[in-house]
Formats: C-alpha cells, structure tokens, sequence
C-alpha cells in the first residue's frame, strides 16, 4: 500500500469544448475502456485502486454541461513508481465522455502540497433509509469517523452555496443518482494533509469523489 509520502500529481491540460457537468462515471467508464481495448500487458483492464482520479472544472452553463477553459485540467494521484506508466497512458489520450471528446495534452507532475484546509467538491457515503432531515449529521459523523480511522486530526464541515443553501451535490453512476456534500476539513497538520489528499473520504472515488485538494487554489466551477 503506497504510503501518502510517495505520490505525485499528473495535470494534463485539455483539447476540447464542453463536458457533461456530473462526468465523473462517464470519465471513469471512458479511461477503462481505453485500457481494456489497448490490453497491452504493462497495463492493468481496470483503474487500479491506488490511482486516484479528479473530476475537471469548467465554467457551468446552468443546463448539465460545462464549457472547459484554459485553467481545466484533468488531475490525478498515483504512487511515485507508477508515474512513468500513467504519464504515457494518458498523454495525447483522446476520450470519448458521453459524446464530448476531449484530448489530454501538456502533462505536468508535481508535488502535492500540504495546506491546512482542504475542500472536496464531493463527498458520498452509503446513507440509505435515513430520513432526509438528519442525512447531515448522519453525513459528518461518517466524514469525521473517515477521519478518525485515517488518524487524522480536523474539523470537517458542509460549507453552504452561494444562494445560502448547504452545498448538497449528486453525482449519476450508471442512471442512478447518489447524493452527497461538498466538504471543507480545517485545521490540518501537513502530514495530515498529505495523507488526506491521498486516502480521500467516502466511496465512490474513481469517480472523483473524496478528491481533498489545498482550498487556495480554488477552481471556479461549482
């Protein structure tokens, strides 16, 4: 298991206009079809667990899509020995997101950087059969035992939306509609943040969910 010490960043910037706004699965689905018609030996047929992968920000058009600009990347986490690996898969990549192209051009790996507060666009957790009122509480008590079982010590809470409401987000997998927060963790040690944005919280995260990335580099879509 790579420990939170020895992983790096790939940021690719992006060949292309518009994406679907909930891309998560639809990205996911697209890379592991590329493995699995490539089927070279050096490759896995599947994402493989410790490769962690970012949803892309665009500038949202309030109809389900985003229009990708020059600060869109697609980012992702793997340990320092497979760099070499994802670095040619994904270069010049050119995927295929429910109809969208977009090709992966200019990779860049860097260092994840440690911060004190780290925020995930979106943080799922299997809370089925809970009234709706409570899923919050519900919700942080499973961010902070996340947490706790990690052997991290900070505050998490569902910061609100603009408009004031709390920033309640879903994300489609395979038709089906899962619900989740966007989640802010203060108080972070470095070490802590490290380790944060490597395990990340909740399920889901091949589809980039539980992606923890330093809060000042804000990306502006929601």
């Amino acid at each position: 298991m790579t420990s939170h010490n020895h992983f790096l960043e790939i940021h690719y910037s992006l060949r292309g206009r518009t994406l679907p706004a909930d891309h998560g699965y639809a990205l996911y689905s697209a890379i592991k079809k590329q493995l699995q018609q490539l089927g070279r030996p050096d490759l896995p047929s599947d994402i493989p667990s410790d490769l962690r992968l970012s949803s892309i920000a665009g500038i949202p058009n309030g109809e389900g899509m985003i229009y990708l600009n020059r600060a869109s990347r697609f980012r992702l986490r793997c340990p320092t020995d497979q760099v070499q690996t994802w670095y040619r898969f994904f270069q010049n990549q050119v995927l295929d997101i429910q109809g969208h192209l977009i090709r992966l051009v200019q990779p860049r790996i860097t260092l994840p950087e440690p911060s004190g507060t780290l925020a995930a666009r979106l943080v799922t957790f299997k809370l089925e059969a809970i009234d709706h009122l409570e899923v919050p509480r519900y919700f942080l008590e499973s961010c902070q035992k996340g947490l706790t079982h990690l052997g991290i010590q900070g505050k998490v809470f569902i910061p609100s939306d603009p408009n004031g409401d709390l920033a309640r987000r879903t994300i489609q997998v395979k038709g089906k509609k899962v619900v989740g927060y966007r989640v802010i963790v203060e108080d972070l040690t470095p070490e802590d943040s490290l380790k944060l944005q490597w395990h990340g919280l909740g399920g889901r995260r091949h589809f980039g969910c539980g992606w923890f990335y330093p809060v000042k580099e804000e990306p502006n879509a929601a």
